[in-house]
C-alpha cells in the first residue's frame, strides 16, 4: 500500500494511520479548520502531554472549548512516540506512505532516503540501525525516526520464522527519488 499526501490536511491522515484513529479526529486534533469531532469520538490525551502527567478523571485539565469537555468520552492514551524534527521549510515536500513488508529472514540492503523517515513496526519485530545511533530491535507498536542525510544501515526481521511489516512515512521534497542504494 502507498499514498502520496500532498495537502497539509491529509498530513493529519497520515498520522492517524500510525495512531488507529480516524481522519476526521486526527485533523480536528491538529486544528485543522472546518474539521469537527463526531460527538462522542474518543482520542487520545492532549499532544503534549506526558504519559505521567496524565489526569486522575477524563474532566481534569480540559477547557470549555474542547470537544471532550463537550459531553465526549476520552479514551486513555499512551505516548507512542516524540522526537524533534529538522528546522526546515517543507514547502514542495510531500509525504510518502508505504507498507514494508519483512518476509522472515530477510535482510534489507544499505539505503538512504531523500528526506526524513518515520517508521511504525506494524508486527514481527524489525532490527534497524541509522548512522549515528545504536542498533536495535523495535516491536510492534514501536517508532524509529531516521534523520535527513542519514544512512539507514541494518534493516532486517529479527525472525528467520515469522514475518514483519513497518509502515512507512517519507518526508521529501517533491519528485525525487525517495530511496537510495549505498550511503548517503
Amino acid at each position: 500500500m502507498t499514498m502520496n499526501l500532498t495537502r497539509r490536511e491529509t498530513l493529519a491522515g497520515a498520522i492517524a494511520l500510525l495512531c488507529g484513529m480516524g481522519a476526521a479526529e486526527a485533523q480536528a486534533r491538529a486544528g485543522m479548520p472546518g474539521h469537527q469531532v463526531p460527538r462522542g469520538s474518543q482520542f487520545g490525551a492532549e499532544p503534549d502531554a506526558h504519559p505521567a502527567a496524565k489526569p486522575e478523571s477524563p474532566v481534569e485539565s480540559r477547557s470549555a472549548t474542547e470537544p471532550e469537555a463537550q459531553g465526549a468520552e476520552r479514551a486513555a492514551a499512551d505516548l507512542v512516540f516524540k522526537h524533534d524534527l529538522p528546522n526546515l521549510t517543507m514547502d514542495d515536500w510531500e509525504v510518502t506512505v508505504s507498507t514494508v513488508d519483512y518476509a522472515p529472514g530477510r535482510v534489507g540492503k544499505v539505503h538512504h532516503h531523500a528526506g526524513f523517515v518515520l517508521a511504525y513496526v506494524l508486527e514481527g519485530n524489525v532490527v534497524t540501525k541509522i548512522s549515528g545511533q545504536e542498533e536495535r530491535t523495535y516491536k510492534p507498536g514501536e517508532m524509529f525516526y531516521e534523520p535527513p542525510g542519514s544512512t539507514h544501515e541494518v534493516s532486517r526481521n529479527a525472525s528467520e520464522s515469522q514475518p514483519a511489516k513497518l509502515l512507512a512515512l517519507i518526508f521529501a521534497k517533491k519528485g525525487v527519488p525517495l530511496t537510495m542504494p549505498g550511503p548517503a
